[in-house]
Parts: structure tokens; C-alpha cells; sequence
């Protein structure tokens, strides 16, 4: 559509006195490579051509030209079209075209158009999808809609090109009702008109509309091409629908006019990493004959979101043996990934890396390099990360007061919640977890209740589990054992495990044996299978002296099956992440590992620095 517009407006019936060096100047415009080129040879035809009517027949292909690719320059443009007498309908077309693809002048398009009317010039329909492109760059519904109506005027709404840019105006401007209005009255469908309207549902949040519509252009026996099933396979990831995204798949491998490229290959990875099926996910990509960045970041971001940072990680150390670069995508999923094994090593290299590509640590990237730091222990540098950050936000200030209160520095953590206002920073849930858990670690009671109150009150958040927890935590640790009971029974929602938990960490502290217990039975309603409530409860006892009840809820946890969950840590050692739990005797080094550790434990007895078993339970 484009190109037999172009080619239109460039089809101008040279003069017969045209001579050979104005047949140079057009030879040369053919070739010209740059907006700066253009204007030159413009100037040369201004001071070497001062005939108008010469001058005229040039600005006209300068004007089309300019419109077109590299060499957009819209205002040029503009210019150029103001010094024409009788511009005609391809250049307008040629005009507004151009404009439209300009992320700046797109509402321009809309006033070469008003202007084209007013000059009496009727549209066609190579004008009326552009005009209405403009409109969705613009998000200017409204003058969409009174585009629709002049088409409708005019006898354009039936074509098949104009239905499909009405289409894309009302999807891209959340209008999806009239979209399918559209779409449904349409006497002619192309499979652009059905991949616009499936890409409008999904785009708007209206995945099972968009999987719907899909299933019904099968119906009609129109075959899918890429783009299309692309699509539709990011609608199964947001819904988590495995069943229909494996249907999709053999769909794709059962279909030859189906190329499977690059971009299914990717959408696929992701679809199957986002329902969980991360075995099929790694078959797709090992088998894709191309491969991009944006696969591997698929992989590497999937497989993080996942909890697998292990697999992520290696997935990474491939990528950059195979000399793949990556982008800042990659950068953020693997500094996650580090920041929960606690990888510090390797964070440090990505900075490293950041640093010696000159890459901006502002942003996501500097909001993981804070997060990572002050994960992985390094509070002092995540800081520093943090006042280099150009551009804070509240995903900045977050990550920061978390890592200050995880490492205990709650009044630093809590005079940088102070500045957020002074900068204009609304803090938001998580900001808020921070900040309670700094009050806790530092025992601020009143400025915890304060705070909590004011999410409510002063920032119209409402709290969430999370928070209730950090305030049990808060009051159980300065020892407000029976108000914090009945904070919990005020709770607007059912408490959870780990709002229970809480308090039953306190009762531990603080011996309260007996609200120990109205609590744990509580929590094996909620989570009878798992054994943390049980150890801790068990612990109870045996600082109370109460052997006979810890010794009977251990039973308790043995007849049904509940093992105890092992210790883990995790070490690096020359890039690679070594994992060891308790009795565990699979790495291939067990018999030095051990050995080692012998020493180290007879040393420490004879030391007299080994801890009373009772400690290590």
C-alpha cells in the first residue's frame, strides 16, 4: 500500500526543456543517503536553477522524498509543501504519510489533512489509513472518530485497508468496542483484519476474547501466520494456559506455511516458561537454528521469575561463551538472580560490565545493583550504588530501605523514607514492608503503629498480609506478646502462616508457652504439612523444660511423615555455585569436604568454642 503510494507522488511528467544537468539533480536525489544530502542538493538547485517553475518541479520530488525512510524530516517537509501552488493527492498522501510514521509529528499528519480538505482535495483510501495511523500514534480518538464518519461519508469504511486502520485506531486507543463494531460490519476480512483485532484483545487485557477469536478465524479456515500465532501464544502466557499453548505448538510444526522463526521460537520459550513447563521451554530453544538476545533473555528472565537462579545463571555463562552480547534485560534478570543465591562475585563482574560499556546505572539496572548489593551483604556499596543513581525512583528508594532494614540500620533506613516526599516519591506497598521492618529490627513500637496507621490515612494503601506480619513481628519483638494476639484477631482478613509465624517466633523469645500453643494449632489448620510450626513449637518446649511435649509433638511429626526441612548454604568457587544440606554426601569432593570439617570441629572443641547442641537445634 505504501509503495504504490510513494511511487505515485514520484511520478511526475518531467518539462520537455529539462537538460542534463537538471537530469543530474534528479539522478542524484535517486541516490541520496541523507536528510543533510537532500538539503544540500536543494541549495545547489536554489542557486543554480532561479527559474520558479524549475524550482517548483524539484521542491515537489524533495518533498516526497523526504518523507520516506532514513530521510524522514517531517517539518522539511512542511516547508517544502508550503511553497507548492497545486500540490496534488500522492504528494498529501506521501505527506501525511511520512508524518504518521513520526513518533513527534504524528498529530501533523492530522493538519496536512485538515489542510488537504480545505483545498478541496478528496481523500482516497491510501489517505485515510494513514490519516488514522496518526491518529493512533497520537491516541487522538477523538479525531479518529470523525475520520470514521468522513469515511463513511465519503464510501471508504468498506475497504478492507481502511477497516483494518479503524480497527488498529480504536485497539491502540482502548476503544475495543468499537473495534469489533468494525471489525463485525466489515463486508471483507484479510488475515490483517483478525490479527488486528486479537492483538487489540490481548493488548487490552482481553486474553480469553483474543484466544476466542482466534479459534473462530480457524473455524473459517484462514490459515495463521507468524505474527499471528505470536500473538496468540503471549495471550496463553498471561492466562498460564499450557493445554492450548502445547495445542498452538503442534499447530505450528503441523502447519508448513507456518515459518517457525525466530520470534515463535521465542514467543513459545516464553509461553512455556510462564506455564510453568520450563522442560519443554528448554526443548523449543535448543532447537531453534536462529537465535537472538531476545531468546536468551527469555530463558535467562523465565527461568529467574521461576526461582531457578541456578539454571538461570548457567543458562547466562553459555550465553557469553557462545559471544552473544547482552542487553540490559539480561543484566537485570542475572543481578537478580545473584542477589537471591547471594552470588556476589558474579554481581560484581555485571557491574564491572556496566561500567566498561559505559551502560547507565539508572533505572532498573541500578535498582538491581542496589537490591543485589544489599542482598548479598554488601550494604556499604549498595548505598553507594544508590547515590549514583541519577534518576531515583520509588523501585530505588525501595530496594534501599529494604537492604537497611534487613541489615538492622533502621534509622538510616527510615530517614531515607523521609525523603521521598521532599522528592516527590510516592512510596508504595513494598516501601512500606521496609519500613515496618526497619521499626522492628530497631524497636520503635509508636513509630511502627504510626506508620502503619498512615498507609491507610495519608497514602490511601490498604495493608496487606505482609504487613500485619511485619507489625506482629514488631510488637512480638519488644515483647507485646498479648497485644499482638489481639492485633492479629482484630485483622480485617484470615491471618496466614506467616503473620502466625511471627508471633510464634516471639513466643519463642519470650517463653509464652501457653499462646504458643493457641497458635500452633492454628497453623496446622493452615499448613498441616509443613514443619517449620512444629520444630519451632518443639523448641518452645524445651526451653520451658517441657521434654514430655516436645518429645510428643516430634513423635507427632514422625508418625505423620513431616521431616524436618535440612540446613543449606551455598558457596562459589571459581564462578561455579556449590550447594550442600545437612547429611548430604553428593558432591563428588564429600570425602576431603568431610575431612576438613572434622578438623575444624575437633579444633573448635578443643578450643571449648563449639556451641551447646541445644543452640544448633
Amino acid at each position: 500500500m505504501a509503495i504504490s503510494c510513494a511511487s505515485a507522488s514520484l511520478a511526475f511528467t518531467l518539462p520537455h526543456d529539462f537538460d542534463s544537468q537538471k537530469l543530474s539533480f534528479l539522478s542524484t536525489l535517486k541516490t541520496c543517503k541523507s536528510i543533510q544530502e537532500l538539503k544540500q542538493i536543494h541549495a545547489s538547485i536554489i542557486k543554480t536553477m532561479p527559474f520558479p517553475e524549475t524550482q517548483l518541479t524539484f521542491s515537489t520530488k524533495l518533498c516526497a522524498l523526504c518523507t520516506h525512510s532514513f530521510l524522514i524530516d517531517p517539518r522539511y517537509a512542511l516547508s517544502l509543501l508550503a511553497q507548492l501552488r497545486t500540490p496534488n493527492l500522492p504528494l498529501y498522501n506521501t505527506i501525511i504519510r511520512g508524518l504518521s510514521i513520526s513518533n513527534n509529528d504524528s498529530i501533523e499528519g492530522l493538519v496536512v489533512y485538515k489542510e488537504m480538505l480545505s483545498k478541496g482535495i478528496v481523500p482516497d483510501n491510501y489517505t485515510i489509513p494513514f490519516v488514522l495511523k496518526a491518529c493512533a500514534e497520537s491516541r487522538a480518538v477523538r479525531e479518529g472518530e470523525e475520520v470514521h464518519g468522513q469515511a463513511i461519508k465519503m464510501g471508504l469504511a468498506s475497504d478492507v485497508h481502511v477497516c483494518n486502520a479503524l480497527m488498529r485506531m480504536y485497539t491502540v486507543c482502548y476503544v475495543t468496542r468499537s473495534a469489533r463494531k468494525v471489525f463485525d460490519l466489515s463486508p471483507q476480512r484479510d488475515l490483517v483484519s483478525w490479527t488486528t483485532m486479537i492483538q487489540g484483545y490481548v493488548k487490552t487485557g482481553s486474553a480469553r476474547e483474543g484466544i476466542a477469536l482466534f479459534f473462530e478465524m480457524y473455524r473459517e479456515n484462514l490459515q495463521a501466520d507468524g505474527m499471528t500465532l505470536v500473538i496468540v501464544l503471549s495471550a496463553c502466557s498471561r492466562l498460564g494456559g499450557l493445554r492450548l499453548g502445547r495445542k498452538l505448538h503442534r499447530y505450528i510444526m503441523s502447519n508448513s506455511n507456518v515459518n517457525l522463526d525466530v520470534f515463535v521460537g521465542n514467543a513459545l520459550v516464553d509461553m512455556y516458561l510462564k506455564c510453568g513447563a520450563t522442560n519443554f521451554a528448554r526443548k523449543v530453544f535448543q532447537e531453534m537454528p536462529v537465535k537472538n538476545v531476545v531468546s536468551w533473555n527469555s530463558m535467562i528472565s523465565g527461568l529467574a521469575q521461576k526461582g531457578e537462579f541456578k539454571e538461570s545463571l548457567s543458562m547466562f555463562r553459555k550465553m557469553r561463551r557462545l559471544g552473544v552480547k547482552p542487553d540490559d534485560v539480561t543484566l537485570v534478570a542475572v543481578l537478580n538472580s545473584c542477589a537471591n543465591l547471594g552470588v556476589l562475585e558474579l554481581g560484581k563482574w555485571v557491574h564491572a560490565y556496566i561500567g566498561r560499556y559505559q551502560i547507565k546505572a539508572d533505572g532498573f539496572i541500578g535498582n538491581a545493583l542496589v537490591d543485589m548489593y544489599a542482598k548479598c551483604g554488601s550494604i556499604d556499596q549498595a548505598y553507594w550504588v544508590f547515590q549514583g543513581i541519577n534518576h531515583k525512583d520509588v523501585y530505588s528508594y525501595t530496594s534501599m530501605i529494604v537492604g537497611l532494614a534487613m541489615h538492622g540500620q533502621g534509622g538510616k533506613a527510615l530517614e531515607l523514607f523521609s525523603e521521598m516526599p521532599k522528592m516527590g516519591i510516592q512510596p508504595n506497598e513494598v516501601t512500606f514492608v521496609g519500613v515496618l521492618t526497619a521499626c522492628s529490627h530497631v524497636g520503635l513500637v509508636e513509630e511502627g503503629r504510626k506508620y502503619f496507621e498512615n498507609m491507610s490515612i495519608i497514602y490511601n494503601l490498604r495493608p496487606q498480609l505482609e504487613h500485619y506480619g511485619c507489625m506482629v513481628d514488631l510488637l512480638g519483638r519488644a515483647g507485646l506478646i498479648n497485644e499482638a494476639e489481639e492485633f492479629i484477631r482484630k485483622m480485617p482478613m484470615e491471618p496466614d502462616a506467616f503473620v502466625l509465624g511471627a508471633l510464634l517466633g516471639a513466643c519463642k523469645i519470650h517463653g509464652k508457652v501457653e499462646i504458643g500453643e493457641r497458635v500452633m494449632k492454628k497453623i496446622e489448620q493452615i499448613e498441616p504439612r509443613k514443619d517449620g510450626a512444629y520444630v519451632l513449637m518443639s523448641n518452645i518446649y524445651s526451653s520451658a523444660n517441657r521434654w514430655r511435649d516436645a518429645l510428643k509433638l516430634r513423635k507427632a511429626m514422625k508418625e505423620r511423615n513431616l521431616m524436618k526441612t535440612p540446613g543449606c548454604s551455598s558457596i562459589v568457587l571459581d564462578g561455579v555455585i556449590h550447594e550442600f544440606q545437612k547429611g548430604d554426601k553428593s558432591h563428588p569432593n564429600t570425602k576431603e569436604i568431610y575431612k576438613v570439617l572434622g578438623e575444624v570441629t575437633n579444633h573448635l572443641k578443643n578450643s571449648g568454642l563449639l556451641p551447646h547442641p541445644s543452640l544448633l537445634s
